[in-house]
C-alpha cells in the first residue's frame, strides 16, 4: 500500500502591477520549486505587460517570464493559497484568517532598468530559497 502524497503547499505573490516583484517571486518559486509547489501571481491593480527589464534580468538567470501576463487579484486566489506574499500591494491585499502572510518590503522595478532589477531579482531568489526551506521543499539546482 502506498502513502498518499502530501499535499503541495500554494504560494501567491502580490504586488499592485503584477509586473516586477511578483511576477519574480512567481517564477523562482516555479523554477526551483518545480512541481512541488503551486504557484499564483497577481495584482491589485494590474499593468498592461510585465515589466521589460524584469524579463531581462529574469533572462539572464535562465528562467523566461517573456509570456507571462499580470493578472488580477481575486479573493478566490487568496483564499485558495496557504502563503500569500505581499509586496507592496498595501490595504488591497484581502486578508482572511488561518491564511499565512509574509510582507517582504522590496524596491519596485517599475520605471527603472535591467540594471536597477538584477538587486531586486537575487533578494527576491534569496527570499525564495528561504522559503522553500520554511516550507520542506527541496530547491531544484
Amino acid at each position: 500500500m502506498t502513502t498518499p502524497a502530501a499535499p503541495r503547499p500554494s504560494v501567491l505573490f502580490v504586488c499592485v502591477h503584477n509586473a516586477g516583484r511578483s511576477q519574480m517571486g512567481a517564477a523562482f518559486l516555479s523554477h526551483l520549486g518545480r512541481d512541488r509547489v503551486e504557484v499564483r501571481s497577481a495584482g491589485s491593480a494590474p499593468a498592461d505587460a510585465v515589466n521589460p527589464a524584469v524579463v531581462t534580468a529574469m533572462a539572464e538567470v535562465g528562467i523566461d517570464i517573456s509570456a507571462e501576463t499580470p493578472k488580477v487579484l481575486t479573493t478566490e486566489a487568496v483564499r485558495s493559497s496557504d502563503v500569500v506574499i505581499t509586496m507592496g500591494c498595501g490595504d488591497a491585499c484581502p486578508v482572511f484568517p488561518g491564511k499565512r502572510y509574509l510582507d517582504w518590503r522590496l524596491d519596485d522595478p517599475a520605471g527603472r532598468g535591467t540594471d536597477a532589477v538584477r538587486p531586486i531579482r537575487d533578494e527576491i531568489e534569496r527570499r525564495v530559497r528561504g522559503l522553500l526551506a520554511e516550507l520542506g521543499v527541496p530547491a531544484a539546482p
